[in-house]
């Protein structure tokens, strides 16, 4: 523990006992949970931050889309609009917050809400004339007023919540005993050819209770980067000049795979609200080079970069081993609670 950690860590012992009588006055029933009767799918993390939500949201998209109608509602964090927004064609990312307009343009067909009180939200999802069968809640792990029918934990590879200290001398948002409300633990952002033993090494280290299943999951990029206008594969971009931007918790991966050390970069904090102090700075760095940044940033800078230099870089959340036992088990839950109707 450094200096400044050990500076911190009283102020983490009193922030901790005040989340843990919360979850205790919750898992009491003192403080109110409701449940509802759609199947609700809560994914989020114990650290602030950078586990990989928003590939793991679109990954349950992908899985149970073809046969469930699907709702997301996150809390649009950054957004401009105030209590519940349904996404329609007239939304933008201010209206809704980065990632939830990322949702709602990759997959048209679903629902996306936002709503910073998720009871209400989930409530108004489902007195829609055609209300969601499945209901997936982004970053809400701490969310207790509602009780999720399932839970999905994340934690990155690298920064094992098993390893980290309560806010504000580590990164938790509530302590470490706070994974045993998931049904699933995700380990996040792992090298694609983490060995068996390696697995084994981290299940021991994380200590899941006896009806957890712990997986693996890694970034998988993209071979192309998209703009509104067309496409280039990575190999192709590698050996152009380029500027490579992110606003996002630890980039360094995505920096590291367009081998941005041969290239231009800007770095911004995450859900950072381009200004058009930022967007000159962006566009005299870029002259007349192309622009890659992520999906979460493109949904931002959009409309204020123009189309034939702005590209992204699509990401998703594939698994190390063992895909076949996470989608069984999130499909035997979905249609359990259904009834398959």
């Amino acid at each position: 523990m450094n200096f400044l950690r050990k500076l911190l860590f009283p102020f983490s012992v009193l922030y901790g006992f005040v989340t843990s009588l919360r979850n205790f006055l919750f898992d009491r029933g003192v403080f109110k949970s409701t449940a509802f009767d759609v199947p609700v799918i809560a994914v989020g993390n114990l650290s602030v931050g950078g586990t990989g939500k928003t590939p793991q949201i679109e990954y349950l998209i992908r899985l149970l889309s073809e046969n469930y109608r699907i709702a997301t509602l996150s809390r649009g964090y950054k957004r401009k609009s105030k209590g519940f927004v349904l996404a329609d064609n007239d939304s933008n990312a201010e209206i809704l917050g980065d990632e939830p307009f990322q949702f709602h343009q990759k997959f048209p067909k679903i629902q996306v809400a936002v709503d910073a009180d998720r009871v209400n939200g989930i409530t108004r999802l489902l007195s829609q004339k055609n209300p969601p069968d499945v209901i997936l809640l982004d970053d809400a792990f701490q969310h207790r007023k509602v009780k999720a029918g399932f839970y999905i934990v994340l934690t990155a590879y690298s920064d094992l919540y098993r390893d980290d200290l309560i806010l504000p001398a580590g990164n938790l948002r509530e302590s470490r005993s706070g994974a045993k409300r998931a049904d699933i633990i995700v380990v996040t952002k792992c090298p694609p050819q983490l060995t068996e033993e390696e697995q084994e090494a981290i299940v021991l280290r994380l200590k899941p209770l006896k009806h957890q299943q712990v997986f693996f999951t890694f970034i998988d990029y993209d071979t192309h980067v998209f703009s509104e206008e067309g496409k280039f594969s990575i190999e192709e971009i590698q050996k152009s000049e380029k500027l490579i931007l992110a606003g996002i918790a630890k980039p360094e991966p995505f920096f590291a795979h367009l081998q941005a050390a041969k290239s231009s970069t800007m770095v911004f904090p995450d859900h950072h609200d381009f200004t058009q102090h930022d967007l000159q700075d962006i566009t005299l760095k870029a002259k007349n080079k192309i622009v890659i940044t992520t999906e979460k940033d493109f949904v931002r800078l959009k409309g204020k970069i123009s189309k034939a230099q702005l590209y992204y870089l699509p990401i998703k959340s594939s698994f190390v081993t063992a895909q076949e036992d996470f989608d069984k088990t999130i499909k035997h839950y979905v249609g359990t609670s259904t009834g398959d109707r």
